[in-house]
């Protein structure tokens, strides 16, 4: 390792003394060099012999030492060197071995309770050293004598350089006057050489703290240092150095400012430069005085120079003599460890001492030093320590105090098992006036999002190199492919156009003929037609309509005939040109021009064929026809790719606005209680909380208290002091401002109405949560098992199916882990499922179940299949032991969690088929290895099995229903009251994927809100063709249901006359599982049909590509339900822009605001009114909101597309319910 030579001047201060008096000097603070050394050399190169200093010191810190002025040095550090540093004294501990080696890793945040921190600033230092007598000197100090004594070493040098650059200048101008270049005065230079002599040995003493220094021995050592270097040193220099030198131990306070040398040198050699300049400009000089210009100039640099030098070797014999007395002091008192600089600040070099005789490793050939700043927090190092100069078991080595550090920990170990680490407290150096540990954390957290910054940029080019690697791969593909295709085309073409080539002739007799005989292409000829050989005998005009080789360009010849003045038939004939590559001519003879004519002469529908006799050579036109076919097929690859991606674009860039809005509203949905300015929450930002307790259990509370944490109360900052809250000039809100960390991801709060508690807000349980964005830290993913018996599409009966796809989906899109497990029942549809595999087999139940996997719809899906044969019913539901079956595949399913060694966070079971997990696990997994996992029960339909919904309901830690209003119908059944606590509604969502009528494959155009008119036009006349509607302007009313009771048969049927009263037309897709409302809805579509054959169309089935067909050309879609958990229907006729037209209950309340009474509560939702609505269950209640919808459509055609625009750009996907699934999720790990 190299260490870099710092030459420094140090404080300085002025002291008066007498012989024999004891003094106090304040610390040395100044900065000595360091020299520049390879590990394995025992001491460092500056460690030089210097005579020894005999003086006795008693040394007292000042405790205001570190506010004195203090000048810096400008000597730049050279590449890969280390900085200037303080050193603070240690005391010694005692030292441990062992065996294992330390990993940095493994240290800890908190600060060990060391014993060998960096040492106090107000030691009582005792250091002897033998002399030929002991002097003790007594020193008593002013500030004001510091101070003066600053200003006279500042005059020196000021006076020193203006004396030597003036002398000079001046003796360089005398000759520019005179022409000639004089000689210099030698007692000006001798002068100026004992200035600059006493001034560098001036400042060199002021800096040893070792005032009472035998005088005779510095002028010894000045005479041999100079001597040696041929330096010549008058008795008038010695005279003055030891004058000087007397007066310089009186400043020995050790307080001054640094000199910064180079500088001084810098500005010294620009003014010889300037000099040496102006002389030579001078014209009237001659050569001989430029040279001796020149040597004037140089002499001066040279004297400048060896002054610098003798500076610099006594700042390291000053240096040195202050090390040694450290280590005696140090030595003598049982400590250890030193190190130097004494005090240590950010950003510099210091030194670190060991005596290893008195560590763990005095019998170890090698030491090694091995640390980390800021608790092993901040940029580890591992450095040798050699062997010093030092009298006594010295070793040290350098360490670079990085800017950011507020403390360096470290130990000492032998390069293997042998560890001296202070009794296993480690050993750590305090850094004063740098960072502190709350200013580190936050610079931790910017270097860490500056590299997650980095990381991403870097991800993003590899992923942008990748895909262009992948293009570049797929374009190679795709054109060997258009070869390929083009050369199976050219080979059918050319064996087509062979056969017709045999067929073709030169001329028919009395048919036709060209002239000349010879021909080529691009040449005119003359054909030949017989009017009177065929059908066009009596036609006024004949035209020839042709083409060439078997028509490749389709009509390239048209020509009217003129009579021939042939006597020998009816002879007309056309001058055409025979196209460039044409092998064969094709053509036919028509009473008129193309599109007018009515009758042709077409060689008994076999066409007239004719060989071009000089073609191009057949091959070199294959050739050429290949590369045609090959370009063409390129062009329109490229056309449909870019076609693809302009839409991929654009899907992406709705499906990202429409996010941004979602959660806008998301963030807004609380803003009666709570909301936050700004409303997105930046990370490192200052956010302020405004809260309306007027609307919450704290209403006409006196003091509300705000209880703020981060990170889902996980902040390694812990809860923040509670927080009075302020009132605001806005009503009855209150105020609170926080400051958010950079690593929050999530802002958590709750309420209060004292400081010590009382009663709470915290929202029922689930207490307040705001995302935060732009933080160094992501929330951790969950892990979600979904149990279920229905999964869309490969196991659909109802809704059920659709939540549990589209649910996760939308969950694994917040980078969430999500997997389902699915009995594997014979009648899936495997057709959608993607890497379908056996993965293993267990045992339970007396019976081995195969596990299968496979991915749907980009989930992970496994598949339980007994091998008992209860999945091979060939149904999912409708066999008489359906709760046998269930139970055994929920209790299968727990097993292969355990089995398998998943361990999710949240197990969500649905409905009264998968209910038994609740309570399976609660009883016979919670205490194993599934111990972390919370269970989360949601109910579909209330409907069918409360029993299992009411035992699921008590052991589950959350449960949840498909919407709001459901939740508050539902709310007094038996099975659910008890258990209102953990209760919650949240509505369910679409798949925007699926349901998408921008990428629908089953509609005619696609479309957005943007052309919504255009594309549902289109959609309603293909809609009126395929089931043989009239095809006219007129509204359409679209019934997708199953036909049961609770979807309001009665209401339904009515509904279909009111409509066709009205003059619309209707389309009812649907089936009934009960065959006697089968048969009669079969009765009434045969009655439709033969009354309103051309306006009334039922389709007594499930079509999945009609839906599509009918969402999207209807402009209604009826939802009369009874009552309805959720409803899919009306969300999905929304996306496609068609108006709802719904009964008010359960989740169509939810979703349907009607245009003329639901405004302000579509405010309050941050929506607009998007549908009709009526309350009754009887003929009345639909009339009054159908005969609304149906004369907005005809009243108002503007303002009702401006409403088929708004629906669909609401959300009603699962981006909004799924933020409160999570939410839930979180709530139940808890």
């Amino acid at each position: 390792m190299e260490i870099s030579l710092q030459i420094q001047r140090p404080l300085c201060s002025r002291t008066i003394f007498s012989d024999g008096a004891h003094f106090k000097i304040k610390p040395f603070l100044g900065f000595f060099p360091c020299g520049r050394t390879n590990q394995s050399s025992q001491s460092f190169s500056w460690h030089k012999e210097l005579p020894v200093v005999v003086v006795s010191n008693r040394i007292a810190a000042s405790a205001d030492f570190n506010r004195r002025r203090r000048r810096k040095i400008s000597n730049p550090r050279p590449k890969g060197s280390a900085s200037k540093g303080f050193m603070p004294k240690l005391q010694a501990g005692t030292g441990s071995k062992k065996q294992d080696q330390r990993n940095n890793g493994d240290k800890g945040s908190s600060t060990p309770a060391s014993t060998e921190y960096a040492g106090s600033n107000k030691p009582t230092l005792e250091m002897k050293v033998n002399t030929d007598k002991e002097q003790s000197v007594g020193v008593h100090q002013t500030k004001k004598v510091e101070e003066e004594s600053e200003d006279e070493i500042d005059g020196k040098v000021e006076e020193l350089s203006s004396t030597r650059n003036s002398d000079a200048a001046a003796k360089v101008h005398q000759l520019v006057e005179k022409g000639r270049i004089g000689t210099i005065d030698e007692n000006v230079t001798e002068s100026r050489k004992t200035k600059a002599i006493v001034k560098n040995v001036g400042d060199e003493v002021e800096r040893t703290g070792l005032g009472g220094k035998h005088l005779d021995i510095i002028k010894s050592d000045f005479i041999k240092q100079n001597e040696s270097k041929g330096i010549d040193v008058s008795q008038k220099t010695i005279t003055i150095v030891e004058h000087d030198a007397r007066n310089a131990v009186d400043r020995t306070g050790l307080e001054g400012k640094h000199f910064d040398i180079i500088k001084g040198g810098d500005a010294s050699e620009n003014k010889y430069n300037s000099i040496a300049e102006d002389a030579i400009k001078n014209q009237s000089l001659q050569p001989e005085s430029v040279k001796e210009a020149e040597m004037v100039v140089n002499e001066e640099k040279d004297k400048e120079d060896s002054s610098l030098k003798l500076k610099m070797e006594m700042e390291a014999n000053i240096q040195k003599q202050v090390l040694e007395r450290l280590a005696e002091e140090n030595f003598l008192k049982g400590n250890k460890l030193f190190n130097y600089p004494e005090v240590v600040k950010p950003d510099q070099d210091i030194e670190v001492f060991l005596n290893r005789s008195l560590s763990a490793l005095n019998d170890e050939p090698d030491v090694i030093i091995m640390g980390a700043f800021n608790d092993w927090r901040w940029k580890s190092f591992t450095t040798k320590l050699n062997k010093t100069h030092l009298k006594g078991d010295w070793w040290s080595c350098q360490v670079h105090v990085p800017k950011e550090a507020y403390k360096m920990d470290f130990v000492f170990f032998n390069g293997k098992d042998v560890y001296d680490n202070n009794d296993k407290k480690d050993f750590c150096i305090i850094v004063e006036g740098g960072m502190d540990v709350f200013k580190f954390d936050d610079f931790l957290l910017e270097e860490k999002r500056r590299e997650l910054e980095k990381l991403a940029k870097e991800q993003a080019e590899r992923e942008r190199q990748a895909e262009e690697q992948r293009q570049i791969e797929a374009e190679k593909a795709a054109s060997e492919a258009d070869r390929a295709q083009a050369k199976l085309e050219t080979e059918r073409k050319r064996e087509i156009l062979r056969e017709l080539m045999k067929k073709a002739m030169m001329s028919v007799d009395n048919v036709w003929y060209i002239e000349p005989r010879e021909f080529k292409g691009e040449e005119m000829v003359r054909l030949y037609y017989n009017r009177s050989s065929g059908p066009l005998f009596h036609a006024k005009e004949v035209w020839i309509h042709g083409g060439h080789n078997n028509w490749k360009d389709g009509l390239s010849i048209v020509a009217r005939l003129v009579s021939s003045k042939r006597t020998d038939g009816d002879w007309w004939y056309a001058e055409v040109v025979v196209p460039a590559q044409a092998l064969v001519l094709d053509w036919v003879f028509a009473d008129g021009p193309p599109q007018h004519a009515t009758l042709y002469d077409n060689n008994q529908r076999q066409d007239f064929h004719a060989i071009v006799p000089k073609c191009i050579p057949e091959e070199m036109y294959w050739v050429e026809e290949e590369h045609q076919i090959y370009r063409k097929l390129q062009e329109e690859r490229r056309l449909r790719d870019e076609a693809i991606r302009a839409k991929a674009e654009r899907t992406a860039c709705m499906k990202a606005e429409t996010k941004k809005r979602t959660l806008k509203m998301f963030l807004l949905s609380q803003k009666h209680i709570v909301y936050t300015e700004p409303l997105n929450v930046q990370a490192g930002s200052t956010v302020t909380v405004f809260y309306n307790p007027a609307n919450t259990v704290l209403n006409g509370k006196s003091e509300i208290w705000f209880r703020c944490s981060f990170n889902r109360w996980t902040h390694h900052m812990g809860l923040l002091p509670p927080q009075k809250m302020m009132p605001t000039d806005n009503g009855s809100h209150v105020k609170a401002t926080v400051k958010v960390p950079l690593d929050a991801y999530m802002m958590d709060f709750v309420f209060s109405e004292r400081e010590d508690g009382g009663i709470f807000d915290n929202k029922n349980g689930m207490d307040y949560h705001i995302p935060v964005f732009g933080g160094v830290l992501k929330e951790p993913p969950m892990h979600i098992v979904h149990i279920a018996v229905e999964m869309a599409p490969i196991a659909k009966v109802g809704g059920l199916g659709d939540v549990v796809t589209s649910l996760s989906r939308a969950v694994q899109d917040l980078n969430h882990n999500v997997d389902i497990i699915l009995p594997k029942y014979d009648c899936l549809n495997l057709s959608n499922v993607k890497d379908f595999q056996f993965r293993r087999s267990y045992s339970w139940g007396g019976t081995e179940i195969k596990v299968w996997f496979g991915k749907v719809e980009g989930l992970s899906v496994y598949f339980l299949e007994p091998q008992n044969g209860l999945f091979w019913a060939g149904c999912i539901y409708g066999c008489k032991n359906d709760g046998e079956r269930f139970g055994f595949f929920c209790h299968a399913a727990l097993e292969f969690l355990l089995q398998s060694g998943l361990h999710p966070d949240i197990i969500h079971c649905h409905d009264w088929s998968s209910a038994p997990v609740a309570w399976l696990y609660k009883d016979h997994y919670m205490h194993y290895a599934l111990s972390k996992v919370r269970v989360v029960f949601t109910i579909h339909n209330l409907e069918f099995g409360a029993h299992f919904i009411g035992k699921a309901m008590a052991y589950a830690d959350k449960a949840t229903t498909v919407s709001h209003t459901y939740s508050r119908e539902v709310s007094g059944n038996p099975v659910i009251a008890p258990h209102l606590h953990k209760f919650h509604g949240i509505l369910n969502g679409i798949d925007p994927d699926i349901w998408d009528p921008y990428n629908d494959k089953f509609i005619p155009i696609s479309y957005s809100s943007q052309n919504v008119v255009e594309g549902k036009r289109a959609a309603k006349e293909a809609l009126q063709q395929r089931l043989g509607l009239k095809r006219a302007d007129l509204p359409l009313v679209g019934i997708i249901t199953r036909l049961t009771h609770q979807k309001g048969i009665h209401l339904i049927k009515h509904a279909i006359w009111r409509t066709l009263d009205r003059n619309g037309q209707v389309v009812l897709l649907g089936s009934a599982p009960d065959p006697r409302i089968q048969n009669d809805f079969v009765n009434l579509a045969n009655q439709l049909h033969s009354s309103h054959n051309d306006r009334a169309r039922l389709c007594l089935t499930y079509d999945e590509p009609l839906s599509h067909l009918i969402y999207s050309g209807a402009d209604f879609i009826l939802v009369p339900s009874i009552f309805e958990p959720c409803g899919l229907t009306q969300l999905i006729a929304m996306r496609y822009g068609s108006i709802p037209v719904v009964r008010k209950t359960g989740g169509l309340y939810d979703t349907v605001f009607d245009v003329d009474h639901d405004k302000e509560r579509a405010e309050a939702q941050g929506l607009e009114p998007n549908g009709f609505s009526f309350d009754g269950a009887d003929a009345a209640g639909v009339d009054y909101a159908l005969n609304r919808a149906i004369s907005a459509w005809f009243d108002g055609r503007d303002w009702f597309n401006s409403l088929c625009m708004r629906v669909m750009e609401q959300d009603w996907s699962w981006n909004r319910p799924a933020l409160d699934y999570l939410e839930l999720y979180h709530a139940a790990r808890k």
